[in-house]
């Protein structure tokens, strides 16, 4: 299987392009860099794989929950792409990738995985990895978003484009695939920002 997949979701670039058995990564800043550096790191390592953008079986983004920006960016570069090369994408739950990354290494069957929302929030979304080996959500569970005092625990797991990539075959075996035109960010929350009324309210 040819896959690439990248995620740009979080403060971290991830990029990864898959060839067979053989998988090319690259990680970097994300944030306000991905929207520049997102091309170009992708077509550096779809040159070391040996493969052209009409050689790929799927490409894969990370659709959110996450940041704004990011998000936009992957969705964007993920339509362009799958548009000109007339490859199908795969849009991939941010909190899916985080919560399939952590069962790889607990084994733990129930995962809560969550991102930091910023203004005080964490998206949220519990996933349940005793039915299906790649964890499906709870019976109605949306991603989720709550109050959280993120200054008093740290969100160590990122979603990375690996993980995407076995996330991506799974997909297509289930011809979950979407035409680019169909491919659309998950934003969970429509404000990027707080007022200076809610700051001054949350100083006091």
């Amino acid at each position: 299987m040819k896959l690439l997949a990248f995620d740009t979701s979080t403060d971290t670039m991830s990029i990864a392009v898959q060839n067979g058995d053989v998988v090319h990564e690259f990680t970097g800043a994300g944030a306000a860099q991905a929207s520049a550096r997102l091309i170009p790191e992708i077509q550096a390592l779809m040159a070391r794989a040996g493969l052209a953008f009409t050689d790929l079986d799927g490409i894969a983004f990370g659709a959110g929950p996450g940041a704004f920006t990011g998000l936009r960016a992957s969705c964007a570069v993920a339509q362009g792409l799958g548009f000109a090369a007339n490859v199908p994408l795969l849009p991939i739950n941010t909190l899916h990738a985080v919560a399939t990354h952590i069962h790889a290494q607990t084994n733990a069957p129930l995962i809560t995985a969550a991102l930091d929302a910023r203004m005080g929030e964490i998206y949220w979304q519990v996933f349940d990895f005793t039915r299906h080996p790649r964890g499906v959500a709870l019976a109605g569970g949306e991603p989720q978003l709550s109050k959280a005092d993120t200054q008093s625990f740290a969100l160590c797991t990122l979603p990375t484009a690996r993980t995407l990539l076995g996330l991506a075959g799974d997909m297509l075996a289930k011809g979950e695939q979407v035409r680019p035109a169909q491919a659309q960010p998950l934003y969970v929350r429509n404000k990027v920002a707080q007022t200076t009324a809610e700051r001054e309210a949350l100083k006091a």
